[in-house]
This record gives C-alpha cells, sequence and structure tokens, in this order.
C-alpha cells in the first residue's frame, strides 16, 4: 500500500480551483494514464485507466463533499483499490493550493511494479502539475458542480 501526498499552488480563485475539479470527465486533460471517466451521478464515477501497460476499470464514490473545502473519494468496484482526498485552501483573492492525500493499493503486478519503482506517485504528483497548467492556461473552470455531499 502507498500513501501519496503533495499540494501545488494555482494561480485562480479557490472556487474557479474548485469548480474545476468537480468536472471529472475532464480529468483525462491532466491526468496521465486516465483514459476516460464518466459520471454516473452526482457520487459516483467510471474510470477507465492505463499504468504500466495495464488497462483497468473501476467506480469510485465521492464520499465526503464541501464547496471550495474538499473532494473526498473511494474505490467502490473493480480492479484498483484506492482511497483519497483533495483540498483547497485559499491563500488569496486569485491564489489557491490544492493538496492531494491518497492511498493506492496496487493490485496487479504490473501495479506492483510500478509502485515499487516509483512511478504511480510521481503520476499522482505529475497530474497535480499538469492541473495547474490546465486551470492557469484556461483562466476559468470548464463547468461546476457546488452541490453538497456529506460524509457517509
Amino acid at each position: 500500500m502507498s500513501t501519496i501526498t503533495d499540494s501545488v499552488d494555482v494561480e485562480v480563485p479557490v472556487h474557479t480551483a474548485y469548480n474545476q475539479w468537480t468536472q471529472f470527465e475532464e480529468f483525462p486533460n491532466f491526468m496521465e494514464g486516465v483514459e476516460q471517466i464518466t459520471q454516473i451521478d452526482s457520487r459516483h464515477n467510471h474510470w477507465i485507466t492505463s499504468v504500466a501497460g495495464a488497462r483497468r476499470e473501476f467506480d469510485t464514490e465521492i464520499v465526503d463533499q464541501l464547496p471550495d473545502e474538499r473532494v473526498a473519494w473511494r474505490t467502490v468496484s473493480g480492479e484498483v483499490k484506492q482511497e483519497g482526498v483533495v483540498t483547497f485552501q485559499r491563500l488569496d483573492d486569485t491564489h489557491t493550493r490544492v493538496h492531494l492525500a491518497m492511498i493506492v493499493e496496487p493490485t496487479g503486478m504490473a501495479e506492483k511494479a510500478a509502485d515499487m519503482v516509483g512511478i504511480i506517485d510521481h503520476r499522482a504528483k505529475g497530474d497535480l502539475r499538469r492541473f495547474k497548467q490546465f486551470i492557469e492556461e484556461r483562466g476559468g473552470e470548464s463547468g461546476a458542480w457546488r452541490g453538497r455531499i456529506p460524509p457517509v
């Protein structure tokens, strides 16, 4: 099992960073190895990924979502086991710190090998950097969902 933590400061207001993060179907634009995400409903997403040549499909459930503060999830089915939270901290009117904390349990041989050499950690940290580039280049969010999902 691996724990991944990292932060990135983005040059957009907190509501812009948060709003963009709620657009799960846009994740393939900045997450390496994420081929497709289909949002099933306000709590559930279906993912198709490829890590170290291994294609995986799995479903996630949002377990806590508070506008402009956090989005927490866990896998509920499929070959991938992970849980995590992304938090958003207002630094000033035009800057936000985005912090990722994730626990990943590699399941297949390819994922275990990728984890042992740090590929999973490197990818997650790179995803945050690419999110920064994605949102700053856009200058605004592509959409928003500001509903509250209380912890279950």
